[in-house]
């Protein structure tokens, strides 16, 4: 099915974004697993594989409107130095995917492609999960100290 070209390159804009998400919590995750926190490691990872799926829905939805995903693209990505920049980044890079998901949604119900919708909406409502993560991440560094909160990334700490 011919889908509508400005649809197809706003998907592929949303397409890099999430490539450079995965590379950019890839990093993180493994930063955090180098540094000795495997629970942040660990809820790290799951949101680059989260991003994965994303980026394999939005091709999938790309190569049936007959458009080319463009998969050689990265944003820049902003790697973090310590654990609260790295939080911080994510959140920012994750209010940034919001907006650009709610932008999208405008578009697609614009043209008229509401299976295109369905699927932004579906991944909204994860980027918005992703946000509300590092939310709580940011709130529990300020209300224990960064000390306490990385105490309680390691393994040996108590779920």
């Amino acid at each position: 099915m011919k889908g509508n070209e400005k649809l197809i390159n706003v998907l592929n804009q949303l397409l890099a974004d999430e490539l450079t998400a995965i590379n950019q919590y890839m990093v993180h995750s493994e930063m955090c697993d180098n540094w000795g926190y495997s629970k942040l490691h660990k809820a790290i990872e799951k949101q680059a594989f989260d991003e994965m799926h994303h980026a394999e829905w939005l091709i999938q939805r790309i190569i049936f409107l007959e458009g080319t995903p463009a998969v050689s693209k990265l944003n820049p990505m902003r790697i973090g130095k310590t654990v609260l920049e790295m939080v911080s980044n994510d959140q920012e890079a994750e209010v940034a995917a919001i907006r650009a998901y709610n932008d999208a949604i405008r578009l697609a119900h614009e043209v008229d492609d509401q299976v295109t919708v369905d699927l932004l909406i579906d991944i909204l409502k994860m980027e918005e999960g992703h946000e509300d993560w590092a939310e709580k991440q940011r709130d529990q560094i300020e209300q224990m100290g960064l000390q306490n909160y990385l105490t309680n990334q390691t393994e040996g700490a108590s779920d």
